[in-house]
């Protein structure tokens, strides 16, 4: 059972806002800010290099929880900066072997990081994107992925969880045919991490990304990247330095033999120890209770937005995740956004370019991002839907969008 009066008492921002934007980046529980403050005074105090010698157990020690927090090894955890660079790592050592005619098998709802990546590969090798259709439901269809899966199909790379939409993708069931049909797959995770359990086994990924910013509530500019054993030996980092493939002679260099082949030698030791310490955090309250109180307080605002008329929800799926996507007629989301500030509620804006495909088959213009957290209230919920109702066509003042 969540304990909510305990971890809002260690979540200080919560006494200044509403604060419903932990797609993006969510507010970090004391624990984890103490724990960068500790490390960036060790380093003041005694120097960069020997406080990380000092720390080395504490510093080991995440990739142990990062590990526990997916049901991986530790040596299957590359620590990186963010999701997005997590993702490019893996995505561009498969791109290394792709060959002109090959194929890629994408989802429809990319992100916008991803899915540039895919055309960059492309224009440079030749490779061409399938993009395999929703199902009724509007999450991607596994049977058509199935029947689109050819003996030119090199790479599964999936978004679980877009950033917008509260989709989420059947990415176990993606698994089992990647599995069946022997193709790599990789999966973004950057939403998911924090919010819902996860577990590599069951999701059947070859290499899975994650960031520490938001619903795993660590710090920006920190994540990790697993990478199955079974598909280590197949990836070389498109770039590397020495300590991922330490210079053993003159003219060779070697690879390390786990997922930190994919690390620089130089970090942020700091934020790296604070990711542990929320991972930690996220691990001791447990990821099924965080994912029944997030769904739940998301389901709330969803029930509430759905009884105003003149707000549309826009989110797809069977099960949608802690990302609330919604429209207002008539109102611009920015000034949604920032009339919501002023009375203390803090929200997202989403724009069309972050999910092309997705945005142009919907028509949909920039929409408005809440996503709740298993640290909010049904209180704050609530807030959010009576400033919604007061921007409703027919009621309160509003900023229309203008005709062009």
């Amino acid at each position: 059972m969540i304990n909510l009066d305990k971890i809002r008492a260690d979540t200080p921002g919560t006494a200044h806002s509403a604060y419903l934007q932990n797609a993006g980046a969510a507010l970090p529980p004391t624990p984890v800010v103490n724990a960068e403050i500790r490390h960036l005074e060790l380093e003041a105090k005694i120097g960069g290099y020997e406080a990380a010698t000092q720390e080395d157990s504490r510093i080991q020690a995440v990739y142990h929880s990062g590990a526990r927090l997916i049901n991986a090894s530790h040596d299957e955890i590359a620590l990186v900066t963010n999701a997005t660079d997590g993702w490019q790592k893996a995505f561009y050592s498969c791109a290394a072997s792709f060959k002109p005619g090959d194929r890629i098998l994408v989802a429809k709802a990319e992100y916008a990081a991803n899915y540039v990546a895919f055309l960059q590969v492309a224009k440079r090798t030749g490779i061409e994107i399938d993009v395999v259709p929703n199902d009724g439901a509007g999450q991607l269809d596994v049977a058509a992925l199935e029947r689109m899966i050819g003996s030119r199909s090199k790479l599964i790379a999936i978004t679980w969880l877009p950033t917008n939409g509260g989709l989420v993708n059947p990415a176990a069931e993606i698994g089992k045919i990647a599995r069946a049909h022997g193709i790599p797959y990789l999966l973004d995770a950057c939403q998911a991490v924090g919010q819902m359990p996860v577990d590599v086994e069951e999701l059947g990924c070859d290499m899975l990304a994650a960031t520490g910013r938001k619903f795993l509530r660590g710090p920006r500019g920190t994540g990790f990247l697993y990478i199955r054993k079974a598909t280590m030996g197949e990836l070389e980092p498109a770039m590397i330095d020495h300590f991922g493939a330490p210079w053993v002679a003159p003219g060779e260099y070697q690879l390390r033999p786990d997922a930190r082949r994919f690390e620089l030698w130089e970090k942020n030791y700091a934020a790296l120890l604070g990711l542990g310490v929320a991972i930690d955090y996220a691990l001791e309250i447990g990821l099924a209770p965080i994912a029944e109180r997030c769904r739940m307080l998301a389901n709330h605002l969803r029930d509430g937005l759905n009884r105003i008329p003149g707000v549309r929800v826009h989110d797809l799926g069977l099960t949608p995740s802690a990302i609330v996507s919604f429209s207002i007629d008539g109102q611009n989301a920015a000034y949604v956004k920032s009339s919501a500030k002023e009375k203390g509620i803090i929200i997202g804006v989403s724009a069309p370019s972050s999910t092309i495909l997705d945005a142009t088959e919907r028509n949909l213009p920039a929409i408005i991002r809440a996503s709740p957290h298993y640290y909010n209230t049904t209180d704050e919920i609530g807030r959010l839907v009576a400033h919604c109702l007061e921007l409703a066509p027919g009621r309160g003042l509003k900023h229309r969008v203008s005709p062009s």
